[in-house]
């Protein structure tokens, strides 16, 4: 295990965030190769996709409510060198992600029609996307036991297990996707159906593989059965660090619901256009969400061993490095997000909405990236009811002007746009403002604390990287 309560601040968090984001990578190439091969159905196809994949957000704020909760009190328990506490949170938090798989997949099968109903008025485009969910959603019910391992992983300062089975998946998808979409040596094309079919294929191999990983290597984590019997207090405190942060998601679900609702009687080329640009705008966050995943065990660690002036050096550290990637980012979206889109599509329309969208939202890129720093340090310190607080009221500034847009009998795409900006730049500023409150409320100074800080001053930070924890039987 990892001791991130010494060293370098900056090495550690790219240390950390390098496995993480190539770990986000290899999630976004499960979207963005279905995406590729979907475009090349043409629009509708690729409506339908990103329709039905939008439920992608809320299965992530569900895995959210277990990842963040399992993260933060892992990296506390292993702070205070609480082995016991350890193995209770990854055993209950196994207990919530299987009550969840069997959730999602009931409720996914009976509410698809009703969904995709809500998401567009086109009935093609409502039947591609229901083709590509009825086979997706095996892939987002496996992802709560992948979550929990990977999660139990990262709070350990441990990330390059995971990575490496992502990485089997993906290639897993990579090889599967051309075959059951396009017919590739078997002359029997599924359409969108085999995007969705190969996914959940690559997604059941990495949860197996996980298992296998934790069976034969077992470092500082156990499967207890004994623990695996549902018990309220390890429950509830992972819920209740988790369920704010998962709110966080379920907010973004139904602000992107919004959207789509907001635009499907332009077409389905426009719906295609919003889909591929957003995917887009998601695969461009992933360095700096990289950072912010990193956060929570980082913070965490050293929040649980009291080093609290290494907490507030740590958001420091982390805001100039993401502010710095994604104005760089936003500039590139800026000015050139016409090559983004033509490996995906050629269709004229799907790129002039695709590419509207990225150009008027890269203004978001920087606030967007101080959101993100600011919840993982909330989820490291183990609140992140703030984080769901700034989104929700995100949500309202933006749902209203859209709702009362809605009404009019003709209005232009892009002021959904311009309010999306102004309803994300808002929630920096409150975001911001919490932060600095929760700082004042929970980082008060110790002699040790100082002591510690000033030699770190000395040394230039550059203390060595860490040492380890003992793993179990060593």
């Amino acid at each position: 295990m990892k001791d991130l309560t010494q060293g370098s601040i900056l090495k550690h968090l790219l240390n950390l965030s390098l496995p993480i984001g190539i770990s986000i990578l290899i999630q976004n190439l499960y979207f963005l190769i279905d995406l590729y091969f979907v475009s090349q159905l043409g629009p509708v196809a690729l409506a339908g996709v990103s329709a039905a994949g939008n439920l992608t957000l809320l299965i992530i704020g569900m895995t959210q409510i277990i990842a963040v909760g399992t993260v933060s009190l892992v990296a506390q328990a292993i702070g205070k060198k609480d082995k016991a506490d350890v193995d209770v949170i990854f055993n209950q938090a196994l207990f919530i992600a299987g009550v969840l798989t069997v959730l999602v997949l009931l409720s996914g099968y009976l509410f698809a029609d009703y969904y995709l109903t809500l998401m567009s008025s086109d009935p093609l485009v409502i039947n591609d996307g229901k083709q590509y969910l009825h086979y997706y959603l095996p892939n987002l019910a496996l992802q709560f036991m992948l979550v929990v391992m990977s999660s139990a992983l990262r709070g350990a300062g441990i990330v390059k297990p995971g990575m490496v089975i992502q990485f089997i998946s993906v290639f897993i998808n990579i090889i599967l996707t051309p075959v059951l979409v396009a017919g590739w040596f078997t002359g029997h094309a599924m359409g969108v159906a085999g995007a969705g079919l190969a996914s959940s294929i690559a997604m059941a191999a990495a949860v197996v593989l996980m298992f296998i990983y934790f069976l034969k290597v077992g470092q500082y984590f156990s499967f207890n059965k004994n623990l695996l019997i549902p018990a309220g207090k390890p429950i509830k405190r992972i819920l209740a660090i988790g369920f704010p942060s998962g709110g966080e998601f379920f907010m973004l679900f139904f602000y992107m619901a919004i959207i789509y609702w907001a635009i499907k009687d332009f077409g389905s080329a426009a719906q295609a256009g919003f889909g591929l640009g957003s995917r887009l705008m998601q695969a461009v966050f992933m360095p700096a969400m990289a950072i912010a995943f990193a956060l929570p065990a980082l913070a965490g660690q050293n929040y649980g061993a009291k080093q609290y002036s290494r907490v507030r050096s740590t958001f420091k550290v982390s805001a100039l490095v993401i502010s710095a990637m994604m104005a760089s980012f936003s500039l590139f979206c800026l000015l050139t997000p016409e090559l983004m889109l033509k490996p995906f599509t050629r269709d004229a329309e799907v790129i002039k909405v695709a590419s509207g969208f990225l150009q008027i939202i890269s203004f978001n890129f920087v606030p967007a990236g101080l959101i993100f720093t600011c919840s993982g340090m909330f989820q490291g310190m183990g609140n992140t009811w703030p984080s769901m607080i700034s989104m929700s009221l995100r949500l309202v500034i933006f749902a209203l002007p859209v709702f009362w847009l809605s009404q009019k009998a003709n209005y232009p795409l892009e002021y959904i746009w311009y309010i999306s900006i102004t309803a994300l730049v808002i929630q920096m500023f409150f975001s911001l403002y919490l932060l600095k409150l929760e700082f004042a409320k929970k980082l008060k100074p110790e002699i040790g604390d100082k002591a510690i800080s000033e030699t770190e001053e000395k040394q230039g930070g550059e203390i060595d990287a860490g040492e380890e924890i003992p793993a179990k039987g060593n």
